[in-house]
């Protein structure tokens, strides 16, 4: 069966040797964080903090930090939600195959919430400065929540059944907050809470959220899915936990998830914002202070046995990864029959999941006697930029399946150079300008403002990738030092960023077409060469976080020609640090010599980090 609460996760993953306790003190304040880092990035397991500094509550981390560890908190599960999510596809393969999907009946019977009248959670009564105060980067604002169950009810309909649950960062302490009566709260508005944040303010009345940590990993992990607007996550949650979601009945304001560690109640004014942040982000870079909704604290709950479970964010890979990658387990196989023509989407995760997106479509709209052209996959990008999360991607870059029916979206590297080897910068390049994008992303001309451009590639291949860089590479004045990122993509480095710069222009201008250069299809002008070409995920970072498509883009025999914009030669991306973006995330050194000395001979990370 799955697991009722946390406490029980935590003691099976002991008893698998799949987590670590560590009883000397540990502080909230940056070394959990740090230790979080260092373990995932060594592939460790789960830590359990037996001893925060000045809090009385144990802390958990890691818990989701492999793939292959978070398969295992789900085993009694995954296959039956598998099962449900290949009947979404075609529920005529119930009738077909029965036997296969046996387990189905079950899974309906636990999708369904049931109400209690108490519950564990309700068994004490704290401040939010009891709580642990967890500060991951030093720059941070404040102590912040990581892994936020927060729940509200669509205020026009009300009921389980029109109930959003997502994980949305909630700032404990910092900045104008009055201390243990609010808290922030950062949620962007496409998100349901936003829908339901409107509804409040149409009808002139507070939003009631509570906002649930810990209890079953099938609630966090169902915060985090993407799952239709209407459909609540506490049938997805009964679902993957194998027990209907208990919801205690609450005469004063929402149902209250009886089996989570911790519960903060309250509202939220519908017209007061106050400045959230700084908080490091998974970009890779800070998100900044900016007015966001404020919560009204009511109360603060914890059952006897309460586990304070976090994560830590910042440039990827980290934990967050292994949640990408079981909900696209789960959800991959639906995406055909949620966005008929495509086969495949990666959100990549190491350019910070939003900026890029990698996409394989159908093509059938050439008629026989004619070469294929980007036709069809561009009424698919259309249709994937619609899509929930998926309208924040700055990069969409789409190829027909037909060309290549094996290849793979999750094997960036391949995909990279099918699209390298194909694409026409004259034709295949289409812009969204003055638009939408993350709010944590800012490559743009705004807060929440920037551009989107489509990349599509059908048909034959047109040039073959070099892999080496030519001889004779003399470059424009003050850039230098260009060095072979992948196949067929060469990194500059250009001079610092300056106001009013020219240097994109410049180098696309004064790169002649007969240029050796002008043979890679894709040239990147950078801050620093040898640190984006050392690696593919360094190349994806630098990239796709630092330039927004309309302003950062350029290309050698450009030309604009009826509102589309092409070159004949190499498309040039200016990828360099800007003035106005956010600062990347470092840690602080003598937290980091802190944790050196658990990991030293003697220590309780000694063999993990």
């Amino acid at each position: 069966m799955g697991y009722r609460g946390l406490r029980a996760c935590v003691n099976d993953l002991e008893r698998a040797g799949q987590l670590i306790r560590i009883e000397q003190k540990i502080d909230a304040n940056l070394e959990a964080a740090e230790i979080q880092r260092r373990v995932y990035q060594a592939g460790g397991p789960a830590v359990f903090f037996a001893n925060v500094k000045d809090c009385r509550f144990p802390m958990v981390s890691n818990l989701f930090g492999t793939l292959e560890r978070t398969r295992y908190i789900f085993r009694d599960a995954l296959q039956a939600v598998n099962h449900l999510v290949e009947l979404k596809v075609d529920p005529s393969r119930f009738w077909k195959h029965p036997f296969r999907y046996r387990d189905v009946p079950f899974s309906l019977l636990h999708m369904l919430p049931r109400s209690r009248r108490t519950g564990p959670v309700m068994e004490n009564q704290i401040r939010i400065s009891d709580l642990p105060q967890l500060k991951s980067w030093p720059n941070d604002g404040g102590p912040f929540v990581t892994l936020p169950q927060v729940y509200t009810e669509s205020p026009k309909r009300g009921g389980l059944m029109n109930s959003n649950l997502g994980m949305y960062r909630i700032q404990l302490d910092g900045n104008e907050y009055q201390p243990d009566q609010q808290i922030g709260m950062h949620y962007q508005i496409h998100r349901s809470i936003g829908v339901h944040h409107a509804e409040a303010i149409e009808k002139g009345e507070p939003l009631k959220v509570n906002i649930f940590v810990g209890g079953s990993p099938a609630m966090t992990l169902s915060a985090v899915m993407p799952l239709p607007e209407g459909l609540s996550e506490l049938t997805f949650a009964g679902a993957l936990s194998k027990r209907a979601i208990r919801m205690v009945k609450n005469k004063k304001g929402l149902p209250i998830y009886a089996d989570a560690d911790f519960c903060i109640t309250g509202w939220i004014d519908p017209e007061k914002l106050l400045p959230e942040g700084p908080f490091g982000d998974h970009l890779g870079y800070y998100s900044l202070a900016h007015p966001f909704p404020v919560m009204n604290v009511e109360a603060v709950y914890h059952r006897n046995d309460a586990i304070w479970p976090f994560t830590v964010v910042g440039r990827p890979p980290q934990e967050d990864t292994a949640f990408g990658a079981i909900i696209h387990e789960i959800t991959g196989p639906a995406i055909p029959s949620v966005i008929p023509g495509v086969q495949q989407v990666n959100a990549v995760d190491a350019a910070g999941v939003h900026p890029l997106l990698l996409a394989i479509g159908s093509e059938r709209y050439t008629p026989y006697d004619q070469e294929r052209k980007p036709q069809e996959i561009l009424t698919n990008a259309n249709a994937i930029l619609g899509q929930g999360q998926l309208s924040l991607a700055k990069y969409l870059m789409i190829v027909a399946r037909e060309d290549r029916p094996e290849l793979d979206a999750e094997e960036i590297e391949e995909f990279l150079s099918h699209l390298l080897e194909r694409i026409d910068w004259k034709r295949d390049l289409h812009f969204q300008t003055c638009t939408t994008i993350d709010t944590l992303d800012y490559s743009g001309t705004g807060f929440n403002t920037g551009s989107k451009v489509v990349m599509a590639a059908a048909g034959p291949v047109k040039r073959k990738l070099l892999t080496e860089i030519p001889a004779d590479c003399s470059l424009p004045e003050g850039f230098s030092r260009p060095k072979l990122c992948r196949p067929g993509i060469v990194a500059v480095k250009a001079p610092a960023y300056q106001e009013q710069n020219h240097d994109l222009r410049r180098f696309s201008a004064e790169l002649p077409s007969s240029h050796s250069l002008n043979q890679f299809p894709l040239i990147v002008i950078v801050d620093d060469s040898e640190f984006t070409a050392a690696s593919l995920n360094n190349f994806l970072w630098t990239v796709f976080t630092r330039s927004n498509p309309a302003s950062d883009i350029d290309g050698i025999d450009a030309f604009t020609e009826n509102k589309h914009w092409g070159c004949r030669g190499a498309l040039v991306i200016d990828a360099r640090i800007k003035p106005w973006h956010a600062p990347p995330l470092i840690e602080d050194p003598e937290i980091t010599r802190r944790v050196d000395q658990l990991g030293a001979p003697g220590g309780p990370l000694h063999g993990i980090i």
